[in-house]
């Protein structure tokens, strides 16, 4: 299975007249956030894929069309359903846990670490409160899928995991916690800009690969939705991309 993940910047090699033959072997698109609508109703139009995104800090001129739906729902089963909001061909799922087509189970937590007091920032208790409103959803998914979450989609960055010192890009440290309790396969992110093609994008954290989708981010797993052992397998990409042990005393 392959997924389109975008985030923070519209890409040339996306927004073009070969994007559908380019990426013609993708199931779906994810986006991390920071892009105009606009662009994710061109890929999700021209690729006729669905499309699955959460809001960053930046470009939120149309964040309240979404504002107000957290409720849970299997896609699957569900669309078109009028409490998803799918504009622009997209389907936001900031706060929300989705079964896609193919059997994922995604949750989106959008949002930056709270820096200067504007819209869909949020100090890291906040965050971890919108952790909390998941979490009946994940347990029912352990119960009847036996597995709380595939993926994780965020715009910020966990804390000490591709994020900086500044304040606007330091990451939220919930979603350690997050990942050590509920152990998603992988957590994409946005947020942190990468300008050098050797930049680190791929870090392991506990069972977790950790994945800046920067720009755009071809991802590679496999068809099932199921875990298949306890180890994180580094995903391959059509990026180049390096992965790192993170070695550090969990943390309560």
């Amino acid at each position: 299975m392959k997924i389109l993940c975008v985030s923070d910047h519209i890409d040339p090699l996306v927004y073009s007249t070969q994007i559908k033959d380019r990426f013609r072997n993708v199931d779906f698109v994810l986006s991390a956030g920071d892009l105009p609508m606009e662009y994710l109703g061109f890929i999700a139009g021209s690729m006729n894929r669905d499309l699955y995104f959460v809001f960053g800090n930046h470009n939120l001129k149309k964040l309240g069309l979404f504002k107000g739906h957290t409720s849970n729902y299997d896609i699957e089963d569900s669309l078109p359903h009028p409490a998803l909001n799918n504009y622009y061909g997209s389907t936001y799922i900031g706060g929300r846990i989705v079964k896609t087509k193919q059997g994922l189970l995604i949750a989106g937590l959008g949002g930056s670490m709270l820096y200067n007091g504007d819209e869909n920032q949020f100090t890291d208790f906040q965050m971890f409160w919108k952790i909390i409103h998941l979490v009946p959803r994940m347990l029912w998914n352990k119960m009847v899928h036996g597995r709380y979450l595939d993926i994780l989609l965020t715009h910020a960055p966990p804390r000490g995991i591709h994020d900086r010192a500044d304040p606007p890009h330091r990451g939220f440290e919930s979603f350690l916690w997050f990942m050590r309790r509920f152990k998603p396969r992988y957590l994409l992110h946005g947020h942190i800009h990468l300008y050098d093609l050797n930049a680190q994008r791929v870090t392991s954290y506990h069972e977790t690969a950790v994945i800046n989708v920067y720009d755009h981010y071809v991802l590679n797993i496999p068809d099932s939705g199921e875990r298949t052992d306890n180890a994180v397998q580094i995903p391959q990409s059509q990026e180049n991309s390096e992965s790192q042990q993170i070695h550090r005393e969990d943390r309560a």
